[in-house]
């Protein structure tokens, strides 16, 4: 199989030039298991590890590899190899680490579009919809909607749930599937392009990797049952991997995330809540928090409907969310940079107390 049919093309191969790489073997990430790796290149897959010195220079999670990028690696024998370098990203997905401080988390990377995905059976939010939407617009990757378990509702309450969230949520294409019935597979099907890659966002249990396993025609992916005990969706996927279509598409099946944390996301908030900052632009203050401020023109608007309550709510949630993230990342700098500062003038004293 050609590096073409995982997504490469003449951008990449400018890359590999630019970066003197042309004596490496390219290859792209299709899963990640702990800081080990599986790569597709051209002469098959083999297990790969990074080199201690990209170890080394790595100074974020940001660094590593992740699936979805194209990595510039060295084969050592039929099966394993070393990765020396991860050619420039295109797009990444990521959200806060979860129970890390300061830290982004990579979901998947080099991604031309994301399936979001939302079951209309159980906890249905519109709130969780729009903070996949942010994490999408922030990295300008074409979001989808694709609510799934149509089949376990009625055609009126399904219609409801649309019209819900169109008033909210504008120009982003919805789809709505059943896996049981296979009701909408053909029009999603046809917005899969060849040599596209889509990323799979969604919580446990909302039929990601059911799936992926319609898309491929295949039993690719192991899947669960939603428990009864919580209602919450149980984890079939326990690590990202990429997929390779009969079509030629691309997928990336993602773990569940409860957990959908806010990071830098400015241009992401101001993109997923474009009405209140086309309102925000009428405040009295330019640095008006919408909240209580004399002369807001959000809380006027949310006040006489023409902005949904719900949202509006949900926009200062994830805003506040998105400052807290900034100001710990700031902390954890100066930690850095402070503990750094402590190390050389450890090697000094100890270099001085030689002489």
């Amino acid at each position: 199989m050609k590096l073409e049919h995982f997504g490469y093309n003449d951008k990449i191969e400018k890359l590999k030039i630019e970066h003197n790489l042309e004596d490496f073997e390219i290859g792209r990430v299709i899963s990640e298991h702990k800081e080990r790796y599986t790569v597709k290149t051209e002469k098959g897959d083999f297990d790969a590890e990074i080199t201690g010195n990209l170890r080394y220079t790595a100074n974020t999670p940001e660094d590593f590899p992740a699936v979805g990028d194209w990595v510039a690696l060295v084969l050592y024998d039929s099966y394993s190899s070393i990765i020396h370098k991860v050619l420039p990203r295109n797009s990444i997905i990521s959200r806060k680490a979860v129970g890390q401080f300061g830290d982004l988390q990579i979901i998947a990377t080099n991604i031309n579009y994301a399936f979001i995905m939302q079951a209309v059976d159980r906890d249905f939010s519109i709130n969780r919809i729009e903070r996949y939407l942010t994490i999408c617009n922030t990295s300008n990757i074409q979001p989808f909607i694709i609510l799934t378990k149509i089949d376990l509702i009625n055609e009126v309450l399904l219609s409801d749930l649309i019209d819900s969230l169109k008033k909210r949520i504008n120009n982003v294409p919805i789809f709505a599937i059943s896996n049981t019935s296979k009701q909408g597979f053909e029009k999603l099907k046809e917005i899969i392009l060849k040599g596209k890659t889509y990323c799979l966002l969604g919580s446990s249990g909302v039929g990601k990797s059911t799936l992926v396993n319609t898309l491929a025609n295949k039993h690719l992916m192991i899947t669960k049952n939603v428990s009864d005990f919580s209602n919450r969706g149980l984890h079939s996927t326990t690590h990202r991997e990429l997929i390779i279509l009969d079509n030629g598409g691309i997928l990336i099946d993602n773990p569940g995330m409860r957990e959908v944390g806010m990071t830098d996301t400015s241009y992401g908030l101001e993109k997923t809540f474009e009405i209140i900052f086309e309102h925000s632009k009428h405040c009295k203050f330019k640095d008006c928090s919408h909240t209580i401020e004399i002369g807001c023109a959000v809380t006027k608007a949310v006040e006489i409907g023409e902005i949904d309550t719900s949202s509006y709510k949900n926009y200062l949630k994830m805003e506040k969310e998105k400052e807290h993230f900034e100001a710990t990342v700031a902390e954890k700098r100066k930690k850095d940079k402070d503990f750094g500062k402590m190390v050389k003038h450890f090697k000094n004293l100890k270099k001085s107390s030689k002489y």
